[in-house]
């Protein structure tokens, strides 16, 4: 009888699922059609270079900071989402295009903060300048998008550069310096969230001065600037190492007006990333995570011209914080508040951030060693 019961409670739940995948693929239907659209379109343009790595640059321009806009700017719209969306665009377009001019001046023509430049013991660069593409190059930011409407904060950095990454050398060291990002991050937000949680407490108790909100605009405005100084390599990697002036205006044309999209979307389906976490949209909190953020892309910055990526960085100072807000409050013996997630939600939640950013390296991966011959030899040597 148990078993009779069984059965049916799983046949009742397979049902359920069924229909909400079908009611899935229902509301998303015009998403679907626009992917197969850019599936033909970079079918038909990869043998033809000049179109393909502008037709990879647009498609990458959009997916890229589609997925990102949770870190740099995500707690930035959650907490000002009563502000006109084209007030915020035109301060974070705005800074990205006096960025990406600084490098493209500074740098002879190139825009990624010379992340694109860095180049492996032998001297060889880790990510060169495509002459020839391939399709599965071309498809990697479409996978990208269909990953970031399933709310996944997959890398950016992992997909876009992987597939163009010369050897394994590339993609182990922007693996490893990755890695490191997250690690320290997680500490980070641990240190602050939990040693200092008392302090934190007192800035965010009270009414909210005037000046809170000069402050998260100036942090919000460089922890953006920052961020694109690592990213906008994501971008660039389908272009020449070194643009021309019409080259330039139409790179920083292209993403300005993506960003205006984006800002007109309130940051799209993965914005959620950003808005299940706890106290995002008081400014208050949103600018003390946000400055948290930019100390450690300072230093990794610094650090070296290797590229990272910041999606790591981020999941991880989001996940420590909310981990030592839960442990603070056990600590502390303080009641949760009403509506609060318990210390098990909060690691799950974490664990969740952490596998689906696993999920898109491992995607990342596979579609590196199925286009890249150098890659699957270096396998088969590994094997052999």
């Amino acid at each position: 009888m148990s078993q009779d019961k069984s059965s049916i409670a799983s046949k009742i739940i397979g049902e359920k699922r069924y229909k909400l995948l079908e009611l899935f693929f229902i509301q998303e239907r015009t998403f679907f059609r626009l992917l197969a659209l850019f599936l033909v379109v970079a079918a038909i343009t990869y043998p033809y270079p000049q179109i393909a790595m502008w037709v990879g640059f647009s498609l990458a321009a959009y997916s890229a900071i589609a997925n990102d806009s949770i870190q740099s700017i995500g707690t930035f719209i959650a907490s000002n989402s009563d502000r006109k969306w084209w007030l915020l665009w035109l301060f974070i377009g705005g800074i990205f295009v006096v960025t990406v001019f600084y490098s493209w001046y500074y740098y002879g023509g190139d825009v990624s903060h010379e992340r694109l430049l860095s180049k492996d013991s032998e001297g060889n660069l880790k990510f060169p300048e495509a002459e020839n593409f391939k399709f599965l190059q071309l498809a990697a930011p479409i996978v990208l998008l269909l990953l970031t409407r399933l709310r996944m904060p997959v890398s950016t950095t992992f997909m876009l550069l992987s597939v163009f990454s010369a050897n394994s050398k590339g993609i182990l060291s922007v693996g490893q310096k990755s890695l490191i990002g997250y690690l320290i991050a997680f500490g980070v937000a641990m240190v602050v969230w939990f040693g200092l949680n008392f302090l934190i407490k007192r800035l965010l108790n009270g009414k909210m001065s005037s000046w809170w909100i000069v402050v998260q605009w100036l942090i919000s405005g460089w922890l953006w600037s920052m961020w694109v100084m690592h990213d906008a390599a994501n971008i660039a990697i389908f272009l020449p190492r070194s643009l021309s002036l019409t080259g330039f205006v139409v790179f920083a044309g292209v993403v300005f007006f993506g960003l205006g999209l984006l800002f007109y979307l309130r940051g799209d389906k993965i914005q959620s990333i950003v808005t299940e976490k706890s106290e995002v949209t008081d400014i208050r909190s949103a600018s003390i995570i946000d400055f948290a953020y930019l100390i450690v892309l300072f230093v990794f910055k610094e650090m070296s011209n290797v590229p990272m990526s910041t999606t790591w960085v981020f999941i991880g100072l989001l996940g420590g914080r909310e981990l030592a807000m839960r442990l603070s409050a056990r600590v502390s013996n303080r009641q949760e508040a009403e509506g609060t997630m318990s210390l098990r939600t909060t690691i799950l939640m974490v664990v969740k951030d952490l596998s689906y950013a696993t999920i898109g390296l491992l995607v990342s991966i596979t579609l590196a060693i199925a286009i890249n011959d150098s890659l699957q030899q270096e396998i088969l040597d590994w094997f052999n």
